[in-house]
C-alpha cells in the first residue's frame, strides 16, 4: 500500500511556478497528483508544467492568473475544474516580498499592493475554491483542504519588513477563520510559517540579511526544497485530515531563538 498516494486527487497551487510552490508541487507530482499551477509568467509555467510531468503519471497543467485580479481567479478555477472535474487541495501559495520600506517610509500603494497578493488574493482564491467545495459537499462528496504559504515574519519582528509580516499575520487570521467556518463540510484550512528558504525573492535581499539569519537559526542553515515535498504531499493527503486551524512554523527553529 503506497500511504501517501495522491493519485485522483486534484490540487491547485499558486504561484507555484517557482521557489517553495514548485519544490512543494514536486512532491505532489511525485505522489500522483493532478496538478494546476495557477501562475503570471507563461515562460515558466510552461518550464514548471514539462518539469512535473516528468516527476509523475498525474495531469498537469498551467494557467496564466494574477490572484490580484478576482475575475483572473474565477476563470482559472472554473478551467482547473473543466480540466480536472474537482478541486481537493489548494495551495494558497503565490506572494511578494513587500515595499521593503521602514515604517516611517510607508506609502499607500506600497502598502496596499502587498496586502492586495499576499491577503486579499490568498482570500479570493479561497472564496472561488471554497464555493467549489461546499457545492461538492451538497452533493455528498464534502472535503477539501486549503493550505497557505505564510511567513516566520508573521509572529516575529524583522526591520523594513511592516506590510510584508502584517500581510502574513492576517493571513494566519483567515486560516484560523476558515477552519472554523468550514470544518462542518470537512475542509481543513492550514498555514506554514516557512523561514529561510533561498528563493527568487530571497536573492535580492542583502547578502548580509542571509548571513545573519543563518546565525540565528537554530540548525544552522537555511531550508531545503526538497523537505518540501514531503510536507506538501502530507498536507495534501488524508492523513491531515485531523489537522486544522494551525500556523505551523516551518524555519529550522528560528521561530523559537
Amino acid at each position: 500500500m503506497e500511504l501517501f498516494d495522491l493519485s485522483g486527487r486534484s490540487v491547485v497551487i499558486t504561484g507555484g511556478n517557482g521557489g517553495l510552490g514548485l519544490a512543494m508541487a514536486r512532491g505532489l507530482a511525485k505522489a500522483g497528483a493532478n496538478i494546476a499551477i495557477w501562475a503570471r509568467d507563461r515562460d515558466k509555467n510552461a518550464a514548471a508544467v514539462s518539469e512535473l510531468r516528468s516527476c509523475g503519471a498525474g495531469e498537469i497543467t498551467a494557467l496564466t492568473c494574477d490572484v490580484g485580479e478576482e475575475n483572473a481567479i474565477a476563470t482559472a478555477t472554473a478551467r482547473t475544474i473543466d480540466t480536472f472535474g474537482r478541486i481537493d487541495v489548494c495551495f494558497a501559495n503565490a506572494g511578494i516580498a513587500g515595499a521593503g520600506t521602514a515604517i516611517p517610509d510607508i506609502t499607500l500603494d506600497g502598502w496596499d499592493h502587498t496586502m492586495a497578493i499576499n491577503t486579499r488574493g490568498a482570500a479570493l482564491v479561497y472564496k472561488h475554491v471554497s464555493r467549489h467545495m461546499l457545492s461538492r459537499a451538497q452533493e455528498g462528496d464534502a472535503g477539501g483542504k486549503l493550505i497557505a504559504t505564510s511567513s516566520g515574519q508573521s509572529i516575529m519582528g524583522v526591520n523594513r519588513s511592516s506590510d510584508y509580516a502584517a500581510s502574513k499575520a492576517a493571513l494566519n487570521g483567515l486560516t484560523r477563520a476558515a477552519a472554523f467556518e468550514l470544518a462542518r463540510y470537512r475542509i481543513t484550512a492550514n498555514a506554514l510559517l516557512f523561514g529561510f528558504y533561498e528563493t527568487d525573492i530571497t536573492a535580492k535581499a542583502d547578502p548580509r540579511f542571509a548571513e545573519w539569519m543563518s546565525r540565528r537559526i537554530p540548525l544552522r542553515r537555511s531550508g531545503d526544497h526538497q523537505g518540501l515535498e514531503g510536507l506538501a504531499v502530507f498536507f495534501a493527503s488524508s492523513h491531515s485530515d485531523y489537522i486544522t486551524g494551525q500556523c505551523l512554523p516551518v524555519d529550522g527553529g528560528l521561530s523559537i531563538s
